[in-house]
Formats: structure tokens, C-alpha cells, sequence
């Protein structure tokens, strides 16, 4: 046999497990370079500079 619970959880004790799984908002910051929202602490996929330093070559779109 398989363990079992010995007593029913409550839903306020096993909804307060679950408190930390609500889906979070995605937080963007401005490329000071382009002025475009992009993810923090990433390469700005518009220019692809990050802090101040080109990193990619990005080709625009004509």
C-alpha cells in the first residue's frame, strides 16, 4: 500500500502552498540607445546593443 495522508488539508492551508505559483507580469525596461521596450539585463532585439556595446548585428527590415 501507499502512504497516505493522515488528515484532510485544508484549501486556505493548500491554497497558501500554492500562493507563489501565480503567473507574474513581464517587467520591460526602455533601450536607452533605440527607445524600444525590451527584457532587462538582455540584448535589445531591435538594436541589439547592451549597455552602450553593440553585441549583435541586427538588419532592418526594408
Amino acid at each position: 500500500m501507499t502512504p497516505l495522508p493522515k488528515r484532510k488539508l485544508s484549501k486556505g492551508r493548500s491554497r497558501r502552498r500554492r500562493s507563489h505559483l501565480a503567473l507574474q507580469r513581464v517587467k520591460l525596461v526602455e533601450c536607452p540607445s533605440c527607445h524600444a521596450m525590451h527584457l532587462p539585463h538582455r540584448v535589445c532585439p531591435s538594436c541589439g546593443m547592451y549597455r552602450g556595446v553593440a553585441v549583435l548585428n541586427v538588419e532592418s527590415e526594408s
